[in-house]
Parts: C-alpha cells; sequence; structure tokens
C-alpha cells in the first residue's frame, strides 16, 4: 500500500489527533495557564498549546519519521523542507485557544496531511465534546460514521452565516464595519471563536456559509477538506484561493451572492 494514500494518512491522523485531544481535554482540567502573548496582548498561547503541538510532533516523527510538519506553536520545527511527493502535516494543537482559556466547550484539535501542496486527509476533534469530523481528498467529509453534505439554502437573505475576527484593534474594527453591513442581507451572524470547528459546522448545514479574513493555514488545513468534501465551495475573492486575505466556504447557490457581496464591502480589506 502507498504509505501517502490518503485513507492511511487519516487513519494515523485520527489516531494522533485523537491522543492529542485527550491531553488538552486533561490539561483544561487541571487548570489553563498563559504561557505567551503573539500579535497582541489578547493573542494568547497556553502551556496546552505548546505541550499538545510537541505531543503531535513527536507521535508523527515515530509513525513517519520521514514527513515533515508546520505548526501553529512551533513552525516548521525541525522536520526540514518538503520533498516532492513527500507528507507535510499541518497542524493547530488548539484551534479556539480563548475558548478553551475560558473554559467555552468550542476549540479542537485540527491535523491535516497535505501532498505536493494539496491537503489530502484531515481530521478536526473537537476537545470538549469529542466530536470529530473527518474528510479524504475524493473520499468525503464524515462525522461519527455519517456523511456530511452542506447547507441546500439558495437565497443569501434567509442563510446564518458564521465568522470571526482578528485579534488586531484596526483589523478588528474592519471587520466590524463589513458585518455591520451584511447582516441585513442575510438570516444572520454567529461568531464561534474556532475556525476549523467553523467550517465543519458549515460541512454539516449548522451553518449555511463561512467567511473570515486572516486564516493560516493550519486554521483551515483540515477544516476546509471536511468543507469542500462536504460540497462547499471554498476560496477567496476574485478567483484566489482560500487564504490570509479571505475564507469564503458557502454552498455553490450562495457562493457568488455572498462572495459579491464581500468583495463590494471589502472584507478583504483593512490591516
Amino acid at each position: 500500500m502507498d504509505r501517502s494514500a490518503p485513507a492511511e494518512l487519516l487513519d494515523i491522523a485520527v489516531e494522533v489527533a485523537r491522543d492529542a485531544a485527550a491531553t488538552a481535554y486533561r490539561m483544561r482540567v487541571e487548570g489553563v495557564s498563559v504561557a505567551a502573548t503573539k500579535s497582541t496582548v489578547t493573542d494568547v498561547v497556553t502551556a496546552a498549546d505548546r505541550a499538545v503541538e510537541r505531543q503531535v510532533v513527536d507521535a508523527l516523527r515515530r509513525l513517519r519519521p520521514g514527513d515533515a510538519v508546520l505548526g501553529e506553536e512551533y513552525g516548521a520545527g525541525e522536520t526540514g523542507p518538503v520533498a516532492p511527493g513527500g507528507v507535510r502535516w499541518i497542524v493547530d494543537p488548539i484551534d479556539g485557544t480563548v475558548n478553551y482559556l475560558y473554559g467555552i466547550p468550542h476549540c479542537a484539535v485540527s491535523l491535516a496531511a497535505e501532498v505536493d501542496g494539496e491537503v489530502v486527509a484531515g481530521v478536526v476533534r473537537n476537545v470538549s465534546t469529542g466530536e470529530e469530523w473527518t474528510a479524504t481528498a475524493g473520499g468525503g467529509a464524515w462525522r461519527d460514521g455519517e456523511r456530511l453534505r452542506c447547507s441546500t439554502e439558495t437565497d443569501l437573505g434567509q442563510a446564518l452565516v458564521a465568522t470571526g475576527f482578528g485579534y488586531d484593534p484596526g483589523r478588528r474594527a474592519h471587520q466590524a464595519r463589513v458585518v455591520a453591513e451584511l447582516i441585513p442581507h442575510i438570516r444572520d451572524i454567529r461568531r464561534f471563536g474556532a475556525a476549523a470547528l467553523d467550517l465543519c459546522l458549515a460541512a454539516e448545514g449548522r451553518v449555511d456559509a463561512y467567511y473570515e479574513k486572516g486564516l493560516a493555514a493550519w486554521d483551515q488545513a483540515a477544516g476546509a477538506l471536511v468543507a469542500t468534501e462536504a460540497g462547499l465551495l471554498v476560496a477567496g475573492l476574485g478567483g484566489l484561493p482560500a487564504g490570509p486575505d479571505l475564507v469564503i466556504a458557502a454552498p455553490a447557490a450562495l457562493f457568488k451572492p455572498l462572495h459579491d457581496r464581500l468583495a463590494d464591502l471589502d472584507a478583504s480589506g483593512g490591516p
């Protein structure tokens, strides 16, 4: 069997993510400590973020020693560059760290496997609830053995849309202005605070669509694959791929009207 086959990579991702989520859960029960801040004083890193990522990296080195790893807390670490045809793992040890800090049960371990720049397998596991979403490229998206299908909503005015905000005050102010102008044209906004989980909620139609500016690779790698495999279009503005400027995930019928509204509102602009 090809050791880079998506199904095999997913099996490894699930094993590693479940163990990592168990560690994150245990450390939350024992008490959370802030280890550092990043972009602003509100952009926190907990000791659990670092411990969980180290656990994931160590597990992947043991199971697949030739692979590269990109993580939120340690970057590319000590794994070196990715060889052509090689696998790069992309990990967010705790997506939704502020939720985790406050004990809000909406945070997750996100782990994806990428081959030649394409994410081919991914898992997102809610640390608090144990809910788990998985996907492989071409193999569909799943939660607890159930195949996921995105919303069938066709009217943007009836769409429940999730989004998120950055930590920089200037960016947050710009994003708030976008939401203020968008909300009269949709059913309502939801802001849960964990991009990977937001993408998974969109994948199963618990929200109709999602957009956000400022996402890094680890924020969206696994969740975007789940969303895509559930039938959502996942992209940026003006034909660009989903990335730091903007990620939009919406059913085909909603994508263009949401995209055009966000373009008019300069959702990818600001700081």
